[in-house]
């Protein structure tokens, strides 16, 4: 009985919901696991309690299954039963409030000072100086502000009634619209100041630059796309010799982390990023502590190991 159950619900989900072929695969492993501890537990399908399904996340934790795996795993199960429910062969969700273990949050990735500085400084021996420019001024925007990519691509050149952000070179400040369309001011170093500075006056000689508001465009003027600046950002890295490929997110991690090293203010730190919730930022105060302890292990006479000398 439940190997034809699982055939119809597996049907229903392939022609009633249109499911993708990978999608109804995945599912139909899922139940493959579900019906072998039923059977193992000695019970029909339409039998399995809430205390059947607890033990069996335990046995999958135990044995290795990541909180996110588990999660899918219980996701699949849940729908599922929700589809015996409706067709009156259960009375109740097994699944309903059983949830995966909590996955520890990975951190976040962030260069080193001097990878930061080396992708920041470098320069194409035999590239456009167009786009290396434009490339530069980028870069030291994402690592000397803190910008989202986001919020990168909506900046434009001046400010305007429809405009999402601009830059204020006078000031000195970038003006960018945030998450939850939350509006904040960040201070431009001097190093994005010059880079600005050596790039705006190359954009403005483009023809399509005065009816194009956007400060980081495409050569063929149309404002630049975040995916772009992924692909602009991976390429440099890797010209730069970086060991690992760089993405815009990661330079909003290196500012954080570089800047609370230096400072210990998680407060300005939290309104530089624009986190609604200083919880948020405290993760880059485990950043800190692994690099607060790498230096004590190079450094300290009694942080030695066990076995180096």
């Amino acid at each position: 009985m439940s190997a034809e159950l699982v055939e119809r619900y597996l049907e229903h989900v392939r022609v009633e919901k249109r499911l993708a072929a990978r999608t109804v695969e995945l599912y139909a492993l899922d139940l493959q696991k579900l019906a072998a501890n039923a059977a193992q537990a000695g019970v029909e399908l339409t039998q399995v309690r809430n205390a059947h399904v607890r033990r069996w996340v335990a046995q999958m934790h135990s044995g290795g299954r990541s909180g996110r795996g588990i999660a899918l795993i219980l996701s699949g199960w849940r729908s599922f039963y929700r589809w015996l429910g409706r067709e009156g062969l259960v009375t109740h969700n097994p699944v309903q409030d059983v949830r995966a273990p909590k996955q520890g949050k990975p951190l976040p990735k962030a260069l080193g000072v001097d990878d930061a500085v080396q992708l920041a400084d470098y320069q194409q021996a035999d590239g456009d100086p167009w786009l290396d420019a434009r490339d530069a001024a980028i870069v030291e925007l994402l690592y000397g502000c803190g910008l989202r990519v986001g919020e990168l691509v909506g900046l434009d050149v001046n400010a305007g009634p429809s405009a999402r952000g601009w830059i204020d070179l006078a000031s000195g400040d970038a003006h960018v619209l945030g998450k939850g369309s939350k509006r904040r001011t960040v201070p431009i170093g001097s190093k994005a100041a010059q880079a600005l500075a050596h790039w705006l006056p190359l954009r403005d000689q483009a023809p399509w630059a005065a009816q194009q508001p956007a400060l980081f465009t495409g050569q063929h003027g149309t404002r630049l796309t975040a995916q772009a600046v992924w692909q602009r950002l991976k390429r440099r890295s890797l010209l730069a010799g970086l060991a690992t490929p760089v993405h815009p997110h990661m330079l909003r991690h290196s500012f954080a982390s570089h800047v609370l090293q230096s400072s210990g203010d998680l407060r300005a730190v939290q309104e530089l990023l624009g986190h609604a919730n200083i919880t948020t930022t405290q993760v880059y105060t485990r950043l800190d502590f692994q690099h607060l302890a790498k230096a004590y292990d190079a450094a300290h006479p009694r942080a030695q190991r066990k076995g180096k000398r």
